[in-house]
């Protein structure tokens, strides 16, 4: 039987679902170059990471220099409201005109329009992509110090405002603190900071702040956290 051709490949333009991986530098152009190359097309999913959160541009896969096929939205554009979006090529959205009606039931209905044109207002009027940026910077920075004083914390990572703190009970075999960060995510809660956990291995802190997030925020979570990881139910 012969296989059917490749169709497509969505990605994520950060990995939030796989424990808030930034892809390595280039990653995303040689991907897209070698589907497009099979007849793919390049979807990227921007519901997670998109309208500025990683500071330096306003959507995840500029970070990467690529222009997808399609790219999906989804909540934060809405921002609590129940709203979605699609955006792809005219040769695409041209190709659903093939004689079969096309049509989304709840598509452009216009609260959810003014809801999503609110929404674009308030990131550019208020600069949120630049606090994202700057606020991000600080907090990665000072969360960049936890694993010299807790050996908990294997990792730091991510960009602006969407950043991931990878747990390991051992350095050197990467073995998962998922019952830890269980434990973390708790206390966390209960001192008014709410966090969540991700990854495949559920062992990874995920820090997704709203873009008003700002640096007193941020010196009160990287604080919070800091006594928290100090705690004896908290070691490995």
């Amino acid at each position: 039987m012969k296989p059917a051709p490749l169709a497509g490949f969505i990605v994520e333009s950060v990995l939030g679902c796989g424990g808030q991986i930034v892809l390595p530098e280039g990653y995303l152009a040689e991907a897209f170059t070698a589907v497009r190359a099979a007849g793919g097309v390049c979807i990227a999913d921007e519901v997670q990471v998109g309208f500025g959160r990683v500071g330096s541009h306003f959507w995840g896969f500029e970070t990467q220099g690529v222009v997808p096929d399609i790219v999906t939205m989804g909540k934060p554009i809405g921002n609590g409201h129940p709203l979605a979006a699609v955006a792809t090529t005219r040769a695409i959205a041209d190709s659903f005109a093939n004689g079969m009606e096309y049509f989304n039931t709840f598509g452009g209905n216009p609260v959810s329009c003014a809801v999503g044109t609110a929404v674009l207002e308030v990131i550019h009027d208020e600069q949120l992509m630049q606090n994202a940026r700057s606020v991000g910077g600080h907090l990665l920075a000072r969360l960049a110090a936890l694993p010299d004083k807790h050996r908990l914390v294997g990792d730091v990572r991510g960009l602006g405002l969407f950043i991931g703190i990878e747990l390991v009970r051992d350095r050197q075999t990467l073995e998962p603190a998922a019952a830890e960060a269980s434990y973390i995510v708790e206390r966390m809660k209960a001192a008014g900071i709410l966090l969540s956990i991700d990854g495949p291995l559920h062992n990874v802190l995920k820090l997704k702040p709203p873009l008003v997030f700002d640096h007193d925020d941020a010196d009160f979570l990287v604080e919070t956290l800091d006594r928290i990881l100090g705690e004896d139910a908290a070691q490995p």
